[in-house]
Formats: C-alpha cells, sequence, structure tokens
C-alpha cells in the first residue's frame, strides 16, 4: 500500500475500484484491513461499481505511530482524511467511519461539508451529541494501556480496550498517546444543521454506545438502522454491509 505525508506523519492508504469515490475510517486500535477488508465491505463497494479509498489512521496500522498527544490533538486525525483526499485530487465523496472513525466522519460532516455527497456514522451513539468519551474515561483508557498491569484495570471498559489492543497488536504507547489528546474538534449542535444524508448504523446489542436513538433524531434527514452484533461484531454481520450499500445506492448512486 502506498503512504503520503500529512503533517509530518506517514500515512498508509490504499485505492480500489472505479466509480464515484467512498473514504473508509475504520476504529480505534483496528485498521483498514480488519474493519473494512476482512468483512468484505470494500469488495462489495467496489463490486457495487464504487471507488473505495482506506487508510490507516495515524496511530494504526501500517501508518506512522507518534508517541506525543500533540500529533493527535485537535482535528489531526480528521484532518488526515482531507489530506488525502486533496493528494488523490478527489473533490467530493461519500464517506463511512466506524466507532473513532464515525466521531471522524461526523467531524468531517461539521467541518468540511461540501467535501461529502453522504456520511454513514456506525457503531456511534448518543454521546456523540455531547462531545465523546468523557475526558476521565479518555485518560482510564491511556493508563490501561500504558501500564504493565493495564490488561487488569479495574475499569471494564478500559480492560476491554487494552485486551483488543494488545490481541490486534497494536503499538499500546501510541494509543495511550492518542487517548490523552485532546480531541475535540466540532461542535455537535451543529450536527442539527448538517444538510447532507446521513445513515445511523449501529449493532442492536452495542453496550458500549449504549444507544444512537438521540443522535439519529438530532441529525435532519438521517435513517437510523440497527442490525445484529455487538461492537465488535456488527461489522461482520451480512446486514451490516446490506444496510450501508441500501443506502448508498438510494443517496448517492452509482451512474452509468
Amino acid at each position: 500500500m502506498p503512504t503520503f505525508d500529512s503533517n509530518g506523519v506517514a500515512i498508509d492508504y490504499d485505492v480500489e475500484g472505479d466509480g464515484p469515490p467512498i473514504v473508509l475510517v475504520h476504529g480505534f486500535a483496528s485498521n483498514a484491513q480488519g474493519i473494512w477488508r476482512a468483512p468484505g465491505i470494500i469488495k462489495a463497494l467496489v463490486d457495487s461499481g464504487r471507488r473505495v479509498i482506506t487508510l490507516d489512521c495515524r496511530g494504526h496500522g501500517k501508518s506512522g505511530k507518534p508517541h506525543d498527544p500533540e500529533d493527535y490533538a485537535g482535528t489531526a486525525m480528521p484532518d488526515d482524511v482531507i489530506a488525502l483526499m486533496d493528494h488523490l485530487d478527489v473533490r467530493v465523496a461519500d464517506l463511512w467511519g466506524y466507532s473513532m472513525g464515525g466521531i471522524f466522519a461526523a467531524t468531517l460532516l461539521v467541518n468540511h461539508p461540501e467535501r461529502f455527497r453522504s456520511v454513514i456514522l456506525s457503531g456511534i451513539g448518543d454521546a456523540l451529541l455531547a462531545s465523546g468519551r468523557s475526558r476521565v474515561q479518555s485518560e482510564r483508557i491511556a493508563a490501561a494501556l500504558e501500564t504493565d498491569g493495564g490488561a487488569n484495570a479495574g475499569d471494564a471498559t478500559a480492560r476491554n480496550f487494552r485486551v483488543f489492543a494488545e490481541r490486534s497488536g497494536n503499538d499500546l504507547a501510541a494509543l495511550g498517546a492518542m487517548q490523552k489528546s485532546t480531541r475535540n474538534g466540532f461542535d455537535p449542535a451543529k450536527l442539527t444543521q448538517t444538510k447532507l444524508p446521513v445513515l445511523i448504523l449501529v449493532g442492536d446489542k452495542d453496550t458500549l454506545i449504549v444507544s444512537a436513538d438521540k443522535l439519529a433524531a438530532a441529525i435532519p434527514r438521517a435513517e437510523y438502522a440497527k442490525v445484529p452484533g455487538d461492537h465488535l461484531t456488527a461489522v461482520v454481520a451480512p446486514e451490516f454491509k446490506a444496510a450501508g450499500l441500501a443506502f448508498l445506492a438510494k443517496q448517492s448512486p452509482v451512474v452509468g
């Protein structure tokens, strides 16, 4: 896979297929392979006539992994998506993000609506309306990632993130730095002003996000779909892929 420089960090990306472009953004402690390729989502999108653009977010996969929280601060991570689009001379694309990638997709929806035709926010819930995860929770996750006994952390959410990150072969120091950074790059109130078509797509047993009902109700024109699975398994459910493709076919159809 090729790389490009985004503000001093090497970002690994891939492009497959021809047709209208769609950018896919993965979740925390995962990568493009785990979220998009393994479940067959990339193949399905390419087969539907789309040009699929994926990236490993900074700190993940084959991309650069800074250990300084400042390298992840503000809108640095969603800005990598815009930088990649510029690098590829893509003016407008569809956008699909999962979990952390869903937060980035919401950030881009608010900050750069002119760059997108439609947006799928998946694996995220009502906490997005309050700017996402609390600072205290992020610090607990960072501590679990960075300490030797992190896999035995008392906080269940932090412990689960550590276990998943280790199992996926991540750079724990990079992920810890990310959690310690201040990533508050958009005004969630502006989600209520978006004019783009949006799909909220979640697992029906996703206890990490709890609910996305208020989020779906707050966004104009938002469609809302629940598929079988929890935060880890929903992405591999056939219904997840089908819901995303059906939304795109309706809101951003391939012509010709």
